[in-house]
């Protein structure tokens, strides 16, 4: 069976064959080449497969136990984060790491060890992943742990769905009071005020994120908001479930991006005017604050028809200001504007993942309407930065790094070539020569 498949950041292909398993008694793998799909979140093409088999994993979305005095959950790889969330909130349970999108399924969070607004509190995701069974072409069925099956537990989170298919998973939750979100915002000037004021916030908050005024200059350069937050107690709705369905839809895909300076100039000012109404602390909606895009659904249709590109790195504290603001001074040059730019600090922790983004520093996240070459000149000159302090370029939110940024940023991954599981490709696998 032949089906169309789509990524977030606007591409599309339809594979040569695929399936739709429901349980793994379905799952059939081969050497021809193969790759689990989760909810085609991922931004560029690490969830493509157009040469061999697709496997669309969301047929796979059952709950199958739930401890709810350790907040133990085992669930298949297909089930969706918010769905997860509904059910796990009226019970006092939460996912420790949420990344900011409700719509990414366990499996695929599992494959690209996604990161939150916490990571200096709970690392990421794969720090609460118990264990998993993994289908191999070569093994069959196995479990996989840090005690069982350890080598293959650490490559298959973070390892981009490469190392074999995840067919169930055990998660550990963390127990919550409260969904609703004591929110803090501070105005911050230049982007040195990120840099003083980020640390202190990481110290006295669950959540820090700040979101960046990506066209600000000269002296305003890294003009923004810092946002912080804490799990609210006593909340008299405390535990109902918190996500609502999007309010509003973007229809189609416009032949052009309405994204450019001047609308950007436009949203970055009455976005931060707005967010700055309310310094002093107030309580909102978990799905506010964690997942604020959600709101509008299919809001990448919004980047045209050739979709966007998502450029993010992570670079070593001693040059994170410096480079930063080289990225920043750089989209300005290009005259490509970031719609969405994000500043957020990971701290020194000891990745569960062997092939996992995050390591100690700043990372930067900025997004571009896709405008063919001059977009591609950006997104080396950006890699080129990153790689020269030291840094790493995030492989499941790209559509574009060379063979030779990929071994620059995870120069370990010749450790993890020997756990690919017969027959796992993707498009990013193959253009970054992992297979």
């Amino acid at each position: 069976m032949a089906s169309t498949f789509t990524s977030w950041g606007g591409g599309e292909w339809r594979p040569a064959d695929s399936q739709r398993p429901i349980n793994a008694a379905e799952l059939k793998l081969n050497d021809k080449g193969w790759l689990a799909y989760g909810n085609g979140r991922s931004y560029g093409d690490s969830c493509f497969n157009s040469s061999g088999t697709q496997i669309d994993m969301r047929g796979m979305s059952r709950l199958i136990g739930f401890d709810e005095t350790l907040g133990i959950l085992e669930c298949q790889p297909g089930l969706i984060l918010g769905d997860l969330i509904n059910l796990m909130v009226p019970k006092g349970w939460f996912p420790a790491v949420v990344p900011g999108t409700r719509y990414v399924t366990i499996g695929g969070a599992i494959a690209n060890d996604i990161h939150g607004k916490n990571h200096h509190s709970e690392g990421s995701f794969g720090e609460h992943v118990l264990s998993f069974e993994l289908l191999r072409p070569d093994t069959g069925l196995i479990i996989c742990s840090r005690d069982q099956n350890a080598e293959l537990f650490h490559a298959t989170i973070g390892g981009m769905g490469l190392t074999g298919v995840i067919v169930s998973a055990r998660l550990q939750l963390k127990r919550v009071s409260s969904t609703k979100i004591v929110q803090t915002v501070t105005p911050l000037e230049t982007l040195r005020d990120f840099f003083q004021l980020a640390p202190q916030a990481e110290r006295n908050h669950e959540y820090c994120v700040a979101w960046i005024d990506s066209l600000a200059k000269g002296k305003e350069l890294g003009r923004g908001v810092l946002i912080a937050g804490d799990h609210a107690a006593n909340e008299t709705d405390a535990l109902q479930p918190p996500l609502a369905p999007a309010r509003m839809s973007i229809p189609f895909t416009p032949p052009f991006s309405p994204i450019n300076r001047w609308s950007l100039t436009a949203f970055n000012a009455l976005y931060r005017r707005a967010t700055l109404r309310h310094t002093t602390p107030q309580t909102v909606n978990c799905g506010a604050f964690f997942f604020p895009l959600d709101a509008v659904s299919h809001w990448n249709r919004l980047y045209g028809p050739r979709g966007l590109r998502q450029h993010q790195s992570v670079l070593p504290f001693e040059h994170a200001e410096t480079i930063v603001r080289r990225m920043l001074e750089a989209t300005h040059n290009a005259r490509q504007g970031s719609f969405l730019t994000v500043l957020k600090l990971f701290q020194k922790r000891a990745p569960v993942g062997m092939m996992s983004f995050p390591m100690e520093g700043v990372t930067l996240t900025l997004d571009f309407p896709h405008r063919g070459q001059s977009t591609d000149a950006l997104l080396d000159e950006l890699d080129q930065l990153t790689l020269e302090a030291g840094g790493r370029v995030n492989p499941y939110k790209d559509a574009h790094m060379s063979a030779a940024t990929f071994a620059a940023s995870f120069p370990h991954a010749a450790a993890f070539r020997p756990l690919l599981a017969p027959g796992a490709q993707s498009q990013f696998s193959q253009r970054v020569g992992l297979t």
